[in-house]
This record gives C-alpha cells, structure tokens and sequence, in this order.
C-alpha cells in the first residue's frame, strides 16, 4: 500500500470517530427560541414597573396630614426652646439688676454705720440720717421713681389716697397735709400719696 493510501485511510478512520452533535427537532428548537423571548420581555417589563412603595400607596390626605402635624411639632419645639431661652435670659437680667442696685446701696449701708457710730452726739447723728436720705433719695430717683406731689395740690384719686379729711378755709378738696408720702416711675403709681384734705365748714 502506498504512502498516499496510507494517509486516506487514516483520514477516513478519524471521520468516522468524530461525533456530530445531534439536532432537536425542529418544533423543539421553535419552543426553545419562543421560551427564550418570553423571558426577555418579562426581564424587560420588571425593569420598567417599579415596585409600589408604601409612600405611595397612602391617601394624599393622609400625607398632607403627617407633613402638617410634622410641621406642627417642629413649631412646637421652637416655642418651647424660645420660652426657655427668654426665662434664663430674664432670669440673668434680674441677677444682674439687683447686683447693681445692691452696689449702689453699699454706700448708704456705709452711712448708717457712721451715723450709728455717732449716736451719742445729736447733731453728728442727725446729719448723718440726713446723708442716708439724701442717697436713698438719689438712688432711686436715678431709677426714674420721683415722689408725687401732694401737699397744697388739688385732690387727684390717681394718686393721692385720702385718710382724713379737716374743715378748712381752704377749697374743698385741697390736700392740707401729707401723712405719707407717694412715688411715680414712668407714669405708674408705685404707692399713692396719703393725705389729708380740706371740707367745708358747717
């Protein structure tokens, strides 16, 4: 046998090992391809419908409600925090108020302790009760509390208070004597001036 035969024999032999892969038929191969796209559309339609949130499925009322309640506490909250806020803040005016005024009446404490210091001495102690008064007197008109006038004045009931009332010469209603004095601050009586007026004679 020659060489050639040789190679076409061997070539036949290895022809005949090689296996081919067998072919579903064709009504098989046709359900394979139409089950193929009826996945992809349904992979495709799942990409395309979102999931219905919780969110979404409420009442719009419903939300509008929970967005104004939300708003409410919020409202709430600040209140309260602006409340506190405004109580420390007074709270710290009023400490630092009475640190000033505390202050101011140092001196006059310091003048009672002279005046005491001479109180077996009349005149020295007079004038030192006369000094306290004097700086009592400052301390608060600087406050803007002035003393109501009262003593030859007609009768006001927004600021005198009558205790006794004397026939007199004088007009009927005219204040002949101040029993105690009275004090304004910005137009607000702090304690009414009480005196004693004038009537007619019978």
């Amino acid at each position: 046998m020659s060489k050639e035969e040789i190679q076409k024999a061997a070539e036949k032999q290895k022809q005949r090992k090689e296996i081919k892969p067998e072919q579903k038929p064709i009504h098989e191969q046709a359900e394979a391809k139409h089950g193929e796209h009826r996945e992809k559309h349904a992979a495709e339609s799942g990409q395309a419908e979102q999931p219905v949130t919780e969110e979404q499925k409420k009442d719009p009322k419903d939300l509008l409600i929970e967005e104004l309640t939300d708003i409410l506490k919020r409202v709430q909250a600040d209140f309260e925090n602006y409340k506190k806020r405004v109580e420390k803040e007074k709270k710290q005016f009023m400490e630092f108020a009475n640190k000033e005024l505390l202050n101011e009446l140092l001196p006059v404490l310091d003048s009672f302790h002279l005046a005491l210091a001479h109180a077996c001495n009349p005149v020295e102690f007079a004038k030192g009760m006369e000094l306290v008064y004097s700086q009592l007197f400052s301390i608060i008109e600087s406050s803007g509390v002035k003393k109501i006038e009262a003593l030859g004045k007609k009768f006001d009931p927004y600021l005198h208070e009558v205790l006794l009332q004397e026939e007199s010469d004088k007009e009927e209603g005219t204040i002949i004597e101040e029993l105690q004095p009275g004090y304004i601050m910005h137009d607000v009586v702090l304690r009414h001036a009480k005196v004693k007026i004038a009537k007619k004679k019978k």
